[in-house]
C-alpha cells in the first residue's frame, strides 16, 4: 500500500474522532493528514521532540513508555490499529512526554496540528470528539493509578486479561473458556501493569496451578472466565 493508492478519507470515516464529519470536512483533514511507516524496533518519536501533529494506528502497534538514565522502562500505553495518540499535546503545544516505539511493523496515519486547530474553529462538534478522546484517555489513565495504589499484582494481572475479553459472549451462568493473546511480549506488559517480568511470570504460573488458565507463549487460555473473576477478589 503506497501514499498514492491509501483511500484516507475511507479511514477517517471509520474512525469515531471523524465519522460525525461530512465529505467536505473530512477531504480538508485528509489534506492535512500523511502515512508514515515505522520498522519494528524503530522510534517514533523521543521525549522533547516537538509535537507537530497526532497520529492514528492503521496497522502494527505503538508502545508509549519512559526511561530512566539507567535504561529503564515504563510502558505508559500500547496502542494498537483505530487508536489515536498524542491529542493533548497539539492543543498544548508542549513537546513530547514519552517515547514512541514500533513493536511491530506498523502504518500510521499523522493528523497535523494545522489541520486539527482548523477544524476545531470550523466545527464545534469536532472540538467535543476530541475532547471525548482526551478525556477517555485521562479516565484510563486515571484507573492505572487507582490499580498501582489499591490493587495487588495479582489483582491487576487477572483485570488486565478479564478487560481483553470483555465483550465476549460469557454465556450467562455458564464456565466460559476463551484465549487472549498479548498485544506484545509478557516484560512489556509487565511494565504497562507495573510488575516485574519475574513477578508477572509467577503470577501468571501461579494462575495456571490454580486450574484458572493455560499458558501457550503469549496465547492464555482462561478455562473460566467466571471463576477467574471471583478469584480477583481473594
Amino acid at each position: 500500500m503506497t501514499t498514492e493508492t491509501f483511500d484516507m478519507q475511507r479511514l477517517l470515516s471509520a474512525l469515531p474522532l471523524f465519522s460525525a464529519l461530512s465529505p467536505l470536512e473530512r477531504e480538508r483533514v485528509a489534506q492535512g493528514c500523511q502515512l508514515k511507516r515505522v520498522a519494528r524496533g524503530d522510534l517514533f518519536f523521543r521525549v522533547g521532540e516537538a509535537c507537530e501533529a497526532f497520529h492514528i494506528v492503521v496497522s502494527g502497534q505503538i508502545k508509549l513508555f519512559v526511561a530512566s538514565p539507567s535504561g529503564q522502562e515504563k510502558v505508559i500505553e500500547i496502542i494498537g490499529p483505530g487508536r489515536s495518540f498524542a491529542e493533548a499535546l497539539v492543543f498544548l503545544g508542549q513537546p513530547h512526554i514519552v517515547n514512541a516505539q514500533a513493536l511491530a511493523d506498523t502504518l500510521l496515519v499523522s493528523v497535523s496540528k494545522q489541520a486539527v486547530l482548523a477544524e476545531v474553529e470550523r466545527d464545534p462538534q469536532f472540538s467535543l470528539h476530541m475532547l471525548a478522546g482526551i478525556s477517555r484517555r485521562l479516565h484510563s489513565l486515571i484507573q492505572d493509578v487507582e490499580g498501582y495504589a489499591l490493587h495487588s499484582g495479582m489483582q491487576r494481572l487477572i483485570g488486565y486479561l478479564l478487560r481483553e475479553v470483555e465483550g465476549a459472549d460469557a454465556g450467562i451462568g455458564n464456565p466460559i473458556s476463551i484465549t487472549v493473546s498479548l498485544p506484545a511480549s509478557k516484560a512489556t506488559i509487565a511494565s504497562r501493569l507495573s510488575l516485574t517480568p519475574e513477578y508477572f511470570s509467577r503470577v501468571l504460573h501461579e494462575l495456571e496451578a490454580q486450574g484458572l488458565i493455560q499458558i501457550d507463549k503469549r496465547e492464555i487460555r482462561i478455562l473460566d472466565v467466571h471463576r477467574l473473576a471471583s478469584f480477583e477478589s481473594h
